[in-house]
């Protein structure tokens, strides 16, 4: 057996034995022998891309979606350098990920050879750990090696504590198929039992917070245990302040008009907390992150005591866990914003019932009309955030979105690898240049397996969340700097890849036309000026509704 075929297949069985399920591949030459290992290991699920950049966030939103470790292979060259804005979200949003590059071996580094480029530490600080896994040699111990490194890269990536990318370079020397020898100078065989190295992992303690009947549970993008710690919040008579992707955003408790009630200084101040406790990573209510800072305790829990989220700076303790304590006399600190949530969702309600089609109205309905045990993915920009402002608590739907480092490209790779891994129907909301930056996202070979992922994209023709910041007033420059319309007709986009695909020109139409099966594309048009106008009445009407009410 060639050396290149004996690493490639005790690597794949090894990962397979910790627990890899999921393979994405962008074929090239250079890791032929990784794509026929993964071929052949019928342990694996194989899907394959044309697109490096693709292949990095379907792989991202499979990871995601399963919480599991999935490996992303590519050969060498700039096809590495491809999957690095995926490697960076998956960093940031604390994502498992394994990260396959193929490389030239050292002979051919530095001399001009074809698609060689330095691909040592490629990623930087993003990834969690990197291994030069060397070129392989027909040596005894090299099996040893090879499935030791890969429970390794497998346990790290996966955490438990810090989740996130790493990175395996592997270069390999021709030949780059099986040769039909099957001799080596060793056994290749894995160990019977399970993996070459069994990880252990012992709980930790958790933080006691003293009684308090002023206590708010804020929950964001990447939270943990989040059921175990809204049940506590219920029992201590804490409201619930759950960003949509949090998972926290139901229940009595939930209070999903914070970002209005946030931003009026009569009732921030009147609502001041003792202690907030934060799981995840908030980040999408300007006035929420304001808040903050006003609480005389500010517990962050993270899993991870080497980097926990803290924008703000405000954080006073942080802890793996906590325990949130019941407090007698806390009910009229609930009730308060309970009376403060009702008023302003009928006045949210109400501007959004009154104006036909609007973003903000796009997101509240599809919210409302997804069959339970649905997925919802949300695009990194203005849906998560009309998501956030709008979203009616509801149990029954999972809400992920890229928060890491909160781009616009590969999400609709995301979407379709996170609604593969999904057990259920999945919708995503999406904005038109979100669409256009990853329209090779919807390329998918006969073989692959196929999403039921319904795709609703806002149009607006260009950037609307530059409409509702600063740069609005920049009239001289602002539409072709700021707004950059494209003028796309997404219809022939979506014929081009033969994605059903169905417009929506009233907002009534819209629970009939997500309804379906399989990959497939429906598109509502808005004005930006008009949805700015939209996020001008909301928080008008919210203001006026809660200042009746304190």
């Amino acid at each position: 057996m060639n050396p290149a075929t004996a690493l490639a297949t005790v690597l794949m069985d090894e990962l397979a034995r910790c627990g890899l399920t999921e393979v994405v591949l962008a074929p090239g030459s250079r890791s032929a022998p990784l794509a026929i290992a993964v071929h052949r290991e019928s342990r694996l699920r194989l899907h394959v891309r044309v697109d490096e950049r693709s292949a990095g966030f379907v792989a991202l939103g499979l990871a995601r979606r399963s919480e599991r470790p999935v490996a992303v292979i590519c050969t060498s060259g700039t096809a590495a350098a491809n999957l690095h804005p995926a490697v960076i979200e998956a960093h940031e949003a604390g994502v498992p990920l394994l990260v396959l590059t193929a490389d030239r071996p050292p002979e051919l580094r530095g001399t001009a050879a074809n698609q060689t480029i330095d691909q040592l530490k490629l990623y930087g600080s993003a990834v969690r750990m990197f291994a030069e896994v060397g070129v392989p040699e027909d040596r005894p111990g090299q099996v040893a090696y090879w499935r030791s490194l890969a429970c390794r890269a497998y346990q790290r990536a996966l955490g438990p504590a810090d989740p996130g990318p790493v990175h395996l370079n592997v270069a390999f020397r021709e030949p780059l198929i099986p040769d039909g020898d099957e001799n080596w100078c060793e056994s290749l065989e894995g160990d019977a039992t399970g993996p070459w190295v069994r990880v252990r992992m012992t709980p930790s303690a958790a933080l006691h917070i003293a009684p308090t009947r002023r206590g708010v549970l804020v929950v964001g993008d990447g939270a943990s245990n989040v059921r175990r710690y809204v049940a506590a919040a219920g029992m201590a008579g804490w409201p619930v302040l759950s960003e949509p992707n949090g998972g926290a955003r139901y229940g009595d408790h939930a209070v999903s008009t914070y970002h209005f009630l946030l931003g009026m200084p009569e009732f921030a101040d009147a609502h001041r907390p003792d202690v907030v406790v934060t799981l995840g990573r908030p980040g999408l209510s300007r006035p929420l992150l304001s808040w903050l800072k006003r609480a005389e305790e500010h517990i962050v829990v993270s899993p991870d005591l080497s980097r926990w989220p803290d924008p703000t700076r405000s954080a006073t303790q942080v802890a793996q866990a906590v325990e949130i304590p019941v407090a007698a006399g806390g009910d009229s600190w609930l009730r308060a914003w309970r009376r403060a949530e009702t008023a302003a969702r009928e006045a949210i309600d109400g501007v959004l019932d009154a104006g036909g089609m609007s973003e903000p109205r796009i997101a509240r309905d599809l919210a409302d009309n997804l069959p339970n045990g649905s997925l919802l993915f949300c695009g990194s920009s203005m849906p998560v955030r009309d998501m956030e402002q709008v979203m009616r608590p509801r149990r029954g739907v999972r809400v992920l979105a890229n928060r890491g480092a909160s781009g616009i490209d590969g999400l609709v790779s995301t979407a379709i690898g996170a609604a593969i891994a999904h057990n259920g129907p999945a919708y995503a909301l999406l904005g038109d240049l979100s669409l256009l930056h990853d329209q090779n996202g919807l390329i998918l070979g006969p073989r692959e397996p196929r999403p039921d992922l319904c795709l609703v994209v806002v149009n607006n023709d260009g950037g609307g969340i530059f409409s509702l910041l600063p740069q609005a007033a920049l009239t001289d420059t602002f539409e072709r700097v700021f707004g950059t319309p494209h003028g796309v007709d997404l219809g022939y986009l979506a014929a081009a890849t033969g994605t059903p695909y169905t417009p929506v020109s009233a907002i009534e139409d819209l629970p009939k036309a997500i309804r379906g099966e399989g990959l497939r594309i429906v598109e509502a048009r808005t004005d930006r000026e008009s949805n700015a106008a939209v996020h001008a009445a909301l928080r008008d009407a919210a203001q006026v509704a809660v200042r009746a009410v304190l």
